[in-house]
């Protein structure tokens, strides 16, 4: 792995998370809408990571193997009771998730950054 995959994998995981986080306010909302012992329609993200190596997997699709990082495939509805208090921890895990693929894409640029300099010389 070279220092633009690194920033290619990082950008993917904060797109994910994006969407994540985005998937996670729906729910806060219709948590604090939703009457107490009345079910909600609770989305989850579907995640693909067709960089992931699998043992079990006898002929890798080429397609998959070419993209980098994880994406969002889907979402699936989960039904769900009203805790507006349990969603917003899946926003906070989904903004710790983002600033963490954020401080290894910035780990990465400078790791770039000083390649190139050092091509410079």
């Amino acid at each position: 792995m070279n220092e633009f995959d690194l920033l290619t994998r990082a950008a993917a995981g904060m797109d994910v998370q994006r969407t994540v986080l985005d998937i996670a306010a729906r729910n806060v909302a219709a948590a604090q809408v939703s009457s107490p012992g009345h079910d909600f329609q609770r989305l989850v993200a579907d995640i693909d990571d067709p960089s992931a190596s699998d043992d079990d997997s006898p002929d890798p699709d080429p397609e998959a193997t070419n993209m980098i990082g994880p994406r969002v495939v889907g979402t699936r509805p989960v039904r769900a009771s009203a805790d507006a208090l349990a969603e917003m921890i899946g926003v906070l895990d989904a903004q710790r998730a983002y600033e963490m693929d954020a401080s290894v894409f910035d780990v990465g640029k400078r790791l770039a950054e000083r390649t190139i300099d050092l091509g410079r010389l």
